[in-house]
């Protein structure tokens, strides 16, 4: 059962986040991209205040560096899909279960060290080439008690 609505366009719009988000990373790490999304839908805080649906996540300014890349404007392929079907019915994962946000940093070809924290946020862990981090209680509650 879903936990946030989503429209057969919806889990498509997802399902091309996630392939362009993180592909490289495997299906695990798309995955990953997809409960940080569906937590950002779900826990009404922090810069997510309001964000309700799908499309408002993917599309917020500023969200996701793949909107600027060609490949998230591809059609959705049907493994993605799945993953993002997967997102929406509440699968979450360590060290997404929780997060809000997740980074990338160095370059593709040599990633670097995590920093500690990311828009203030303590690191909860690294899964390949991303950093993941989630909020503090202080900051975000809702995102304990979303499922």
């Amino acid at each position: 059962m879903a936990v946030v609505k989503a429209r057969k366009q919806d889990i498509d719009m997802l399902a091309r986040l996630l392939r362009a988000e993180a592909e490289t990373e495997g299906e695990t790490g798309m995955l990953l991209v997809g409960n940080v999304g569906i937590n950002r839908i779900r826990a009404n805080c922090s810069d997510f205040k309001g964000i309700r649906t799908i499309p408002q996540m993917i599309n917020q300014p500023h969200a996701f560096e793949a909107l600027q890349h060609g490949m998230y404007y591809q059609n959705a392929r049907e493994r993605e899909r799945r993953l993002a079907q997967r997102a929406v019915n509440g699968e979450r994962n360590w060290p997404a279960k929780f997060s809000l946000w997740y980074f990338r940093p160095g370059t593709f070809e040599n990633p670097g060290p995590c920093p500690p924290t990311w828009y203030n946020q303590p690191l909860v862990g690294r899964f390949r080439k991303h950093c993941f981090y989630e909020p503090t209680a202080e900051e975000c509650e809702n995102v304990y008690s979303t499922f």
